[in-house]
């Protein structure tokens, strides 16, 4: 059993008007190259929160020229223990409207050219990730959006789509037949990273616009989003808080804290010196 330190990977205004205490703005480095930007890191109680924005401060990166390992690399140098994506999404399905949360539990991925190992040549790791989410993080994040007075959807399928475009809309029909129920651009490979870095993952998701199925209106616009975004700020802040005033007083151990237990194949006399010291923080556990 430990305490709680939850990573909180987010827009870039999510956490003003949470009162931490002993806050600080921390400059971090990784060896996987320059992440989106310092964490903001603080307590509420006993609970530590770490926050980062994924696109930089004023929004300044792309979601496919975000480092997603250096970002999941640096959570788990702070020492955080389960890290919670907050996102903005496209709704593939009726029910989830325009304002309602999802708490995500599948991804497809449609990205493309991303870094999305830790791993490699010298180094080979195969992680189970048929549950990408953490049921229990999951859970937690989505009875706090409830008491903050959101709706949420449990469960959802995210398409995970490279960007920066929308969808034109035969996509985004042919993710409809797919099964998917939302859309977004950061999900992958940032679930995939945390689940090598040992970091339980969930994703609590802000429903922003119904994406192009709708042939009656017209498709997605950024001013719409930005101004879903805007009203809705204060929820995701509300049901962050409550989060961290909610979680069980101590941690019971998650089996992702142990992903890579007998997921790392390479020999150790075949195993890349230079690599292996990369993912001091990643992998330290299990490399010794």
């Amino acid at each position: 059993m430990s305490k709680w330190h939850i990573g909180v990977l987010g827009g870039s205004g999510l956490y003003e008007g949470i009162a931490l205490e002993e806050q600080q703005v921390i400059e971090v480095k990784s060896p996987f190259g320059a992440p989106s930007g310092p964490v903001t890191t603080g307590r509420i109680g006993d609970v530590r929160l770490t926050f980062m924005a994924r696109h930089g401060a004023g929004h300044r990166l792309s979601p496919n020229t975000v480092n997603y390992r250096a970002n999941v690399d640096v959570m788990k140098r702070c020492g955080v223990t389960d890290l919670l994506a907050i996102s903005a999404i496209g709704s593939l399905r009726e029910e989830m409207a325009p304002g309602s949360f999802v708490a995500v539990d599948q991804f497809i991925d449609r990205t493309m050219g991303r870094a999305s190992s830790f791993f490699g040549e010298g180094l080979v790791a195969h992680v189970a990730l048929a549950d990408p989410v953490c049921a229990r993080l999951s859970a937690l994040a989505a009875d706090a959006a409830e008491a903050a007075g959101a709706r949420v959807h449990r469960g959802g399928t995210y398409i995970a789509m490279e960007g920066p475009q929308f969808s034109t809309r035969a996509e985004s029909r042919m993710y409809r037949a797919w099964g998917g129920d939302v859309i977004g651009m950061t999900g992958m490979p940032e679930a995939r990273l945390a689940r090598e870095a040992e970091l339980p993952y969930a994703m609590l998701a802000m429903v922003t616009d119904y994406d192009s199925w709708r042939d009656e209106e017209a498709g997605v616009e950024t001013a719409d989003i930005l101004k879903v975004l805007s009203d809705n700020a204060q929820m995701a802040r509300d049901s962050l808080q409550h989060l961290l005033a909610t979680l069980p007083k101590t941690r019971e151990p998650s089996p992702h804290d142990t992903a890579l237990e007998y997921a790392i194949i390479t020999a150790p006399e075949q195993r890349d010196p230079v690599l292996m010291a990369k993912l001091d923080a990643v992998a330290g556990r299990v490399l010794g």
